[in-house]
Formats: C-alpha cells, sequence, structure tokens
C-alpha cells in the first residue's frame, strides 16, 4: 500500500492524466484527513475550486489542494513528535497520570479526526493548517473556554450521537468544528446540552 509521500507524487506527476491524480489524492486522505474523509475532501475542493464529484479536475487545482494538505501535516507530524519527546520528559519525572490533551493526542493519533466537523459540508473555511495551530494551543493551554478555539464563536449545540463516536460532542454552531469538551468551560458545555439536537447552525 502507497504511503502519503508516494502517493503525493502521483498528484504531482504530470505524466498521469487527472483522474488518476485525482484518485491519488483521494487515496491520500486515507493517511492524514484532520475533518475526517468526506469533510476534508469537501474543504479541499472547495478552497481549491474544483467539485467535489469532478472526475476531471483541473491538475493544478488538485496541487493546490495537496500543498495545503500537506503543509497541515507537516504541522501534524512536527507537533507528534513534540507531544513524544514531551511525555518521554513526564514519565521520566514520574508523571504518569493521563491528562486531558492525552485523552485528546490519542483519539487523534495519526492525523484523522483531529477536528472533526458537524457534516461533511460544515468546516472552517481557513487552511487546515491554521485551524489545527488554534485546536492545538487551546488544547495545551490547558485553560477552559467559552469560545470556539476556531472561530470564536459562542454558540455551541451537542449532538446527540453515540458516546465514542468521533462526531459526538459540543459543535459549534458558526464553523461547525466539534470541540473536545475539555477545551470548553462547564457553562458552556450545560448550554451546549440544553440545545442538543436543536439543528440550529449557521448557513454553509
Amino acid at each position: 500500500m502507497a504511503g502519503f509521500r508516494a502517493l503525493a507524487e502521483q498528484v504531482r506527476n504530470p505524466r498521469l492524466v487527472a483522474a488518476q491524480r485525482r484518485t491519488a489524492l483521494r487515496k491520500c486522505l486515507e493517511r492524514f484527513a484532520p475533518y475526517g474523509h468526506r469533510a476534508t475532501w469537501h474543504h479541499l475542493c472547495t478552497r481549491a475550486g474544483f467539485a467535489t464529484q469532478d472526475r476531471d479536475p483541473d491538475p493544478e487545482r488538485l496541487v493546490a489542494a495537496l500543498s495545503e494538505l500537506e503543509e497541515a501535516r507537516a504541522l501534524w507530524l512536527a507537533y507528534e513528535k513534540e507531544f513524544a519527546a514531551r511525555r518521554r520528559r513526564e514519565k521520566h519525572d514520574g508523571i504518569r497520570q493521563p491528562s486531558a490533551i492525552d485523552d485528546w493526542h490519542r483519539r487523534t493519533w495519526g492525523g484523522c479526526d483531529i477536528v472533526p466537523c458537524e457534516s461533511p459540508q460544515r468546516h472552517p473555511a481557513a487552511r487546515l493548517a491554521v485551524v489545527l495551530r488554534s485546536m492545538i494551543a487551546a488544547m495545551e493551554s490547558g485553560r477552559p473556554r467559552r469560545d470556539c478555539p476556531v472561530c470564536g464563536g459562542t454558540r455551541f449545540t451537542w449532538l446527540p450521537e453515540p458516546a465514542g463516536d468521533p462526531a459526538s460532542g459540543p459543535a459549534c454552531r458558526e464553523c461547525g468544528v466539534m470541540a473536545p469538551a475539555s477545551v470548553l468551560t462547564s457553562e458552556t458545555l450545560t448550554a451546549a446540552g440544553r440545545a442538543r439536537g436543536a439543528g440550529v447552525f449557521a448557513a454553509a
């Protein structure tokens, strides 16, 4: 099975037809998809300017989408490396009690569903790397907040999904991001619970 880098080379390979390069880009999302596969694909297509169902997109747009994905992946890999080094130091110092960020990192290891979204069509408009950087900073701060760490919105609703589902939890009504519960204040979580299943999201 080809890895991310080999697939990225296929996306950039001018000797391949556009359909093959598109397929390679889709397969890249099996290795790294911050919003989940479908939402990340929708995001990349929207930002690069081609339709999600376009089987023969402009190769330059495919490369633009890949570049954004690679930028976010490089940021995430650097974070995972720093996280692993920090945990080694903490264990050496006798700090073994898992924290909220440890739990979040376990669930997002490998780069899929790092910042899950309310639906495949609802996700932040900013570049993936910008969104990841904001979420990482919010988690590492260790200070619960009242607003969305991605867009600053203050209205959340708790999606009624099964426990443990990547798409369960408090969703920002503005950008659709599912924020880890540990990053929000208890008051914000309570308010999100009251809005459970309300379906009152801003128009995409």
